[in-house]
């Protein structure tokens, strides 16, 4: 059955020695005695993350995604399908599609039990390049145009250095990123004319780069690039339509646990609180969304301070696990 979901600078000059260097993977020091101003800021910026973390309105109204026009991508487990059931509770209007058809006639069953008025589905390997474009003309055929376009699915392979082929870059590049690109450009006309939203869930591998995970961090980033600049350019053409970038931690979903098992010690997200997190940032247009919240905190060490940031993710890592895969 599906769960509940849950509702919930300036300028830093730096002493020399905690300039950015190239730090070599197999020996990233821990950064134990660090100048007093930069405790400080460490301070300040986790004390103003908690506020907003736990007193920031976002102005939420669950009543604006009754009847929305949504296509979800990448909706038949984790988050993707967590987010199906909120779209569902809330009244949306929904087309999900996933690579695996059996898992989405289920969702789409427990859509309709949850209350949504209308669900269709089609099965679509994002891996295929025809397939993007198809979807979406799927999507505004039987709503008849789209509010939301929330762009979810993902395609992994395990953590390692074999992950580096080039055939499996480009089955990444074409899954992660390519795909993201394609299905956007064909629904911006719909989304324009109806000053709708594009959600894009990213994963934090797109802001802070880590080891063994080569070729998926720089899809991941491309995909921060590329709709940051398309949101400026949207902007300056005086374009309604919101984009809002969401940075999540490790998906609670089989599949993903079994990409980097053994590899990370970082737990997965619950699935219905991160969905619900990208549900909110995405009806109230917001420019981005962190969950677990102390990512923002990773993200802002990552331009900060590189040295405790690398630190800080070795200690995740198990470097033997990943070398030997």
């Amino acid at each position: 059955a599906p769960s509940p979901g849950f509702t919930p600078f300036s300028c830093l000059s730096l002493p020399s020695s905690w300039v950015y260097r190239p730090v070599p993977a197999t020996s990233v020091p821990c950064p134990s005695a660090g100048p007093q101003r930069t405790m400080k800021v460490l301070l300040l910026t986790g004390l103003g993350a908690l506020f907003f973390a736990y007193y920031w309105d976002d102005n939420f109204d669950p009543a604006s995604l009754q009847g929305a026009r949504v296509l979800l991508t990448g909706a038949s487990a984790g988050v993707g399908e967590e987010l199906a059931y909120h779209y569902a509770r809330l009244g949306s209007h929904l087309v999900l599609t996933a690579h695996t058809e059996a898992l989405l006639q289920k969702v789409v069953g427990n859509c309709r039990k949850l209350g949504a008025p209308k669900v269709f589905y089609i099965a679509a390997d994002m891996a295929s390049p025809e397939a993007p474009e198809s979807v979406v003309q799927f999507a505004l055929d039987k709503l008849g145009g789209l509010d939301y376009l929330v762009l979810n699915h993902i395609g992994g392979v395990p953590a390692g250095t074999r992950a580096r082929t080039p055939q499996a870059t480009r089955w990444l590049m074409q899954v992660n990123f390519l795909s993201y690109v394609q299905l956007t450009s064909r629904a911006l006309p719909s989304l324009t004319d109806s000053k709708g939203s594009l959600v894009v869930v990213s994963s934090l591998l797109g802001r802070v780069p880590t080891s063994f995970s080569t070729p998926y961090s720089a899809a991941k980033f491309a995909l921060d690039s590329f709709f940051g600049s398309l949101r400026r350019e949207l902007d300056v053409q005086d374009v309604n339509v919101a984009i809002t970038m969401c940075v999540l931690g490790l998906r609670d979903r089989a599949s993903a646990a079994e990409a980097v098992r053994g590899v990370t010690r970082v737990k997965a997200a619950p699935g219905p609180k991160a969905a619900l997190a990208v549900i909110r940032g995405g009806a109230t247009r917001a420019a981005g969304v962190f969950y677990p919240w102390r990512f923002h905190l990773l993200c802002l060490l990552r331009r900060w301070l590189p040295r405790p940031r690398a630190w800080f993710i070795r200690q995740d890592l198990n470097v033997t696990a990943a070398a030997a895969a």
